[in-house]
This record gives structure tokens, sequence and C-alpha cells, in this order.
């Protein structure tokens, strides 16, 4: 399986304090901007749409 491009959000705003995320179909990863070769945590699609459902209810 072919993984997109890691990104940051376009919140950060060119910050370098910042994740990288990588979204696909079966789910997402996420890494420190800052130690990228220590790997990355992978979450489920089911756990990474309500963990951004979270972070929406919580902007307004």
């Amino acid at each position: 399986m072919t993984r997109p491009d890691w990104h940051t959000s376009s919140y950060s705003n060119g910050a370098t304090n910042c994740v990288e995320v990588r979204e696909y179909a079966r789910g997402a990863d996420m890494r420190d901007s800052h130690d990228r070769e220590r790997g990355w945590l992978s979450f489920p699609a089911s756990e990474w749409s309500a963990f951004l459902r979270d972070l929406h209810e919580e902007q307004f």
C-alpha cells in the first residue's frame, strides 16, 4: 500500500513546532516534525475521524 506524502495543518502557518500527518483510506499516521526518524503513531480511520470531529467541535 502506497501512502500519501506527509503534511502539516494549514493552521500551522509555517511554524516549525508541528506534527505532520499523512491520511489514507484506512486511517492516518502522525509524527513529530522535529524528530521524524523516531517513527509515527498510526490511527484507524474511525479513531482519526473521531479525533478530527472533536477538534472541530472544540473550535466552535
